[in-house]
């Protein structure tokens, strides 16, 4: 392999890390513009409280706030929600959503 060769295969290659490190740069940029967008709209659906307690469950649970935050923001999209969510109704709404547990007993015999 001679020097032309090995040149022109680093030249490629940076040409392709600075691609990557560029898609990868949008990529971030598409993200937070999107989570702007959905705490904008969640501001405009929750009050205050209820907002409040949705970040705790995203401390906790992240992955189900999200999608409790998704679901709310259909609900709204689909024009089915006319009014600000207060703190009682988001509690009502989760109790709805939230998986129920199994009971498990365990006797002796």
């Amino acid at each position: 392999m001679g020097d032309d060769e090995l040149s022109e295969i680093r030249r490629r290659r940076l040409e392709q890390l600075q691609h990557q490190a560029v898609d990868q740069q949008e990529e971030l940029e598409r993200q937070k513009r999107a989570e702007s967008e959905m705490q904008l709209a969640l501001m405009q659906i929750l009050e205050p409280e209820a907002r409040e307690r949705l970040n705790t469950i995203k401390l906790a649970k992240p992955e189900f706030a999200r999608a409790i935050e998704q679901q709310l923001i259909m609900l709204a999209q689909s024009g089915r929600i006319r009014q600000k969510i207060s703190d009682e109704q988001l509690k009502a709404l989760l109790v709805q959503i939230t998986p129920k547990k199994k009971e498990f007993r365990i006797t002796r015999k």
